[in-house]
């Protein structure tokens, strides 16, 4: 479903530069891992990548649904990468990310109503689920932490998309409520036979979770810059 070989994405140059190579990713629907490492290390830069934002530099394979991003970034198929984006990937931003002037229920439905899709009763479900279904009309202003983390999750999940990505989707909450929504998002995803990759400084929490682990590892270059690279599951 997902495969990358030999990915790499540089920013800046000399002592300013940052490179994140990826040797190696793949997953299977359904399949979930975590990435971990320190804040800077380069966790949101390879969920940008995977979420189709973010152009590599260097390309040795990156397929995903049956189609050649690497082609598609070289050929500026931009209509192409949106309609992938759009239909086959959800997005938990570490921020939530929900627009203010829409209540629970319109943050939820708005990728189905993007999508043209009918209301099939899941943006209700989700919401039962994870437990907001008592929010529905209230704006994301009038919610907890929590709460909106849990609306993003939804959102990212409504219209049963076969990647999704999550941002340090619960550094902002407690411990208790930081496991809570960690495990409805991993066990929604898992209903749907999505897969699931987690970007995340807490380790343990991941472990707990059920999640293999790709560490980013960073090295300081003879130019003076930064080189990060995607490890192993371990």
């Amino acid at each position: 479903m997902l495969n990358l070989c030999a990915v790499h994405k540089s920013r800046g140059v000399g002592s300013q530069r940052y490179s994140l190579v990826i040797p190696a990713l793949a997953l299977r629907a359904g399949e979930q891992v975590a990435i971990v490492g320190p804040s800077g290390c380069g966790k949101s830069t390879l969920l940008d990548l995977l979420a189709l934002v973010l152009a590599p530099d260097q390309v040795g394979q990156f397929e995903f649904h049956q189609q050649d991003i690497g082609g598609l970034w070289r050929a500026d198929q931009q209509s192409a990468l949106a309609a992938l984006r759009s239909r086959h990937l959800g997005y938990v931003l570490q921020t939530g990310g929900l627009l203010g002037f829409l209540d629970v229920r319109g943050n939820i439905a708005l990728p189905r109503q993007l999508l043209g899709l009918e209301d099939d009763g899941s943006v209700a479900r989700l919401a039962e689920q994870l437990g907001i279904s008592d929010q529905m009309g209230k704006p994301p202003a009038a919610l907890s932490v929590g709460q909106r983390q849990r609306v993003s999750c939804a959102r990212a999940l409504a219209h049963a998309p076969q990647l999704v990505l999550a941002d340090e989707p619960t550094a902002s909450l407690d411990p208790l409520n930081a496991e809570r929504v960690m495990q409805a998002l991993l066990d929604r995803a898992r209903e749907q036979r999505a897969a699931c990759v987690i970007a995340t400084h807490d380790e343990p929490l991941a472990r707990a979770s059920g999640l293999p682990v790709r560490r980013i590892s960073c090295r300081r270059d003879a130019d003076g810059g930064v080189t990060a690279t995607l490890g192993e599951a371990c």
